[in-house]
Formats: structure tokens, sequence, C-alpha cells
């Protein structure tokens, strides 16, 4: 009899931890569920030091810069499935993919699973003990794929679900490209100008002596502050930075912040977009991977960033608990588009309500691509508007006091 230590999710989601006296580590994995938790990690207590020194000999504690990109776990879970899929055992196809990956964090896990497959854990157990990596999407449709018998079919969706998303922050990103290159070369001229340029005319103006007009004051201020304490402004930014984003990790705030965001009109039809497209690719793939709904709109939940928008789900949730389609509820709560919740309720009636998902998903995925482009679009002329002010400020604060000199000698 041995002593493991554990560290589980209990059914509220809450980390546990404790030791269980067992023979071995299938066992101790069995008296941990029987406790009414998901164990994540385990590990006999008085082996731990050994084999962390063993691991170490092995490379697995090597230290890699990083975790594991979007595009390596699609590659890998591509890989996996075509193995599976062509009569491979789950065992060899993972030692397969092991021995094919370069050291890389991923490899480190890939025999870290392998070990734990080899004690007696499942698959979706073995992911599930790095969430990190794995979120519950990827570990419940696993579960779902080794229950149902299909798993290469759901880890093939998998793979499609990240690369579609994937597909849609490069478009998104890309377009972004243009306007985040205006603004850093603009705050570049304008840096030049503020700590070279501006320097150089306010000593002139000094030795003439005399009192500048207000807005060269200003810009001889800002000017100094930028050559003597730009430290000050890093701090500044950096402590602002910090200081927001603990705000709103505060409940009322956050949920503050996510009301405001939704009445502001052009930002609100983009935030319910991105919504739209993440519930129904997220939910349509689960529930094709044979995931329960209950269980497939708690993880689609936490694909939201929106308070607002995760209420509206846990009420659809609810609800489907006491008996309602998922259309009505969301009719009801009013944040979704009238013709999402009509193709949902046409799928619901069809029993197709995965396949009609998907589709909402693919519409709305273009849909948020032409967003953003319109609003990048409109913020174009606005940058250029609120970058020739501030060029133009800069060019008139420097000048006034020649001008006004000329005006003064005309006088006399």
């Amino acid at each position: 009899m041995a002593t493991f230590a554990y560290k589980a999710i209990d059914k509220k989601g809450n980390e546990m931890t404790g030791m269980v006296d067992a023979e071995n580590e299938t066992i101790a994995i069995a008296e941990v569920k029987n406790l009414g938790y998901f164990p994540i990690k385990i590990y006999e207590s008085a082996k731990r030091s050994a084999q962390k020194g063993a691991k170490k000999k092995r490379g697995l504690s090597e230290f890699y810069i990083g975790g594991v990109r979007n595009k390596e776990l699609v590659v890998f879970t591509r890989q996996l499935s075509t193995l599976i899929d062509a009569g491979l055992p789950l065992l060899r196809s993972l030692n397969i993919l092991h021995d094919q990956l370069k050291p890389s964090k991923l490899r480190d896990i890939s025999e870290e699973m392998i070990e734990d497959i080899q004690a007696g854990t499942t698959f979706s157990e073995a992911l599930a003990r790095h969430p990190k990596v794995f979120d519950r999407l990827y570990v419940n449709m696993v579960r779902a794929g080794e229950i149902g018998g299909m798993l290469e079919v759901v880890l093939n969706r998998l793979a499609d679900y990240a690369e579609k998303r994937q597909a849609l922050k490069r478009r998104v990103r890309g377009a972004m490209i243009y306007p985040i290159a205006v603004l850093i070369i603009a705050a570049g001229v304008v840096g030049f100008l503020m700590v070279r340029v501006v320097p150089v005319f306010a000593g002139i103006y000094k030795d003439f002596g005399g009192d500048l007009p207000g807005p060269t004051k200003l810009l001889v201020t800002v000017s100094d502050f930028m050559v003597t304490s730009w430290w000050l402004l890093l701090v500044y930014v950096s402590g602002t930075l910090i200081f927001f984003k603990i705000l709103f990790k505060i409940p009322v705030i956050q949920r503050g912040r996510d009301h405001l965001v939704l009445k502001i009109p052009m930002i609100k039809g983009l935030v319910v977009k991105i919504a739209v497209a993440r519930f129904s690719r997220t939910l349509g793939t689960l529930i094709a991977s044979g995931v329960p709904i209950l269980q497939a709109l708690k993880i689609v939940k936490e694909t939201i960033g929106n308070v607002v928008i995760q209420n509206a789900i846990d009420y659809v949730h609810d609800s489907i608990k006491e008996g309602e389609t998922i259309a009505a509820p969301l009719e009801e709560a009013r944040v979704f588009p009238a013709m999402v919740v009509n193709m949902i309720d046409v799928g619901e009636e069809t029993g197709s309500l995965d396949a009609m998902l998907m589709k909402v998903a693919d519409s709305y995925d273009a849909e948020v691509e032409a967003a953003v482009a319109a609003l990048l679009t409109l913020m174009e002329p606005a940058m250029v508007v609120f970058l020739g002010f501030i060029v133009g400020y800069i060019v008139v604060a420097l000048y006034l006091p020649i001008f006004m000199l000329g005006d003064a000698i005309s006088g006399l």
C-alpha cells in the first residue's frame, strides 16, 4: 500500500488537493473519482523526487520559452486523427508522434501522456492533466469521442475548429496591420519633433528672452518632460494599464464595462457578431461530437468574453434544465440577433442543430471580418485628422513667437 498525492477539480470547478492510500496509481485515480473529484494530477508522494530526477535525465525538465502554439496543436491533433483512422492503437499513435516531434513542451507533454495511459488512465484524463494546453472543450470532446467510439472523427473536428478560429484571427490581425503601422510611424515622427526639434527652438527663444505665448509654453514644457523624465511616462503608462487590468477583474466593474460596450453603436455590433460566431462554432462542434447539451453550454460560456452574453447563456442553460428548447430562452435573453435564433429554432425542429450552428458560424465569421474592415476604414481618416491636429499644433506653437515678433516689428 502506497500513499498518493492528488490535485483534482470538484463538481463546482474548485481545485482540490489531498492524499489517498492505494496499491497503485490506477486504484488511486479510482479512489479520487469515488470522492466525487475529477483528477488532474496524481503521483506517489514518496517517489516524486525520484520521478523528477528521472525526468531530468531524460530531458523532460528542459526549459522552453512560451507554451504550445495553436499551429503545433492543430498539426498534432490532425496527425493523431489520421493515425487512429488508419487503424493504429492510440498508444502506438502517440509514440509515433512523440518520436517525430522536436524537443519542445508538446513533446514533453506527449511523453507524460504516454506514461499516464500506460498506467491505466484514459486519453481524456491524460489530456485533462495539462489544462494550459488542452482546454475543457478539447478534453470533453475527446471524452465524448472515447465513449462513442469515434475518437478519430472528434480529433478531426477539433483540428477543423482550431484552424477556422485561427484563420479568422489571422484575417482580423492582417486588417489591423496598416492602422497600427501608421500609428507607430506617427508616434516616431512626433517623438522626434518633441525630443530633437522643439528643444532647438526653445533654446533660441530663451536667448531672445521675453514671455512665450501659451501654446508654445505648453509645447516646451511637454518637450522638456519627454527629454528629461521620459522614464516617468513609461511608469505612468504601465501603471495605468496594470491598474485597469486589476480594476476590470472586479465582477461589478467588469459587468458595468460589458454593459457599456453593448450600448456603443458600432462596437456593440462587432462584439455581438464575435460572440455569435464563437457560440455557434463551439456549440455546433461539441454537439456534433456527442457532448451533452448542458455540459456543452458550460464550455461555450468560457469562450465568450462578455459577462452580459455569458449571463444569457446561463439563462439558456437553466431553461433547458427545465425542459425548454435552446431557441426560446435565447430569444428571451435578447442578446443574439433574431435571425440566429430562428436558424437555431429550425435546426432543433429538423434535428440538424449542429449543422445549422456551423452555418451560422461560417456566416458570422464573414460578418466579423467585414465589420472589422469597415471599422478600420472609418478609423483611418479619424487617425489622419488626429495626427494632423497634433503635428499642426506643434508647427503653429513653434512658429507662433516668430509671427508675434514679426507683427510687433511691423507695428513699430
